[in-house]
């Protein structure tokens, strides 16, 4: 079965708000099945044009992937998030 992904492209408007999301959605996210792949680090655009910051969250499959994403405790916290920074998400199907 096909791993699932969540790829988010998040600038942060507000950093010392933003550290109460990144502390609640861990606990959150990681109890859902979720592993952190990626969270920050450097990163450089070398096409196009991106956000500042890059996370990537791997899950046992898509469904699960989709599950944690709108899981309603983790959208509570989500909006943490919506109030102090800028964000594309996606969730994705790998191979």
């Amino acid at each position: 079965m096909p791993k699932g992904y969540i790829i988010a492209h998040i600038t942060v408007t507000n950093p010392d708000a933003y550290k109460e999301y990144v502390i609640k959605d861990t606990p959150i996210l990681e109890g859902l099945g979720g592993r952190f792949v990626i969270r920050g680090g450097q990163a450089q655009v070398v096409e196009g044009e991106s956000l500042e910051r890059h996370v990537v969250i791997e899950f046992p499959s898509y469904a699960q992937a989709l599950a944690a994403y709108n899981d309603p405790e983790y959208q509570e916290v989500a909006e943490i998030r919506r109030r102090n920074a800028e964000s594309s998400i996606i969730v994705v199907e790998g191979t």
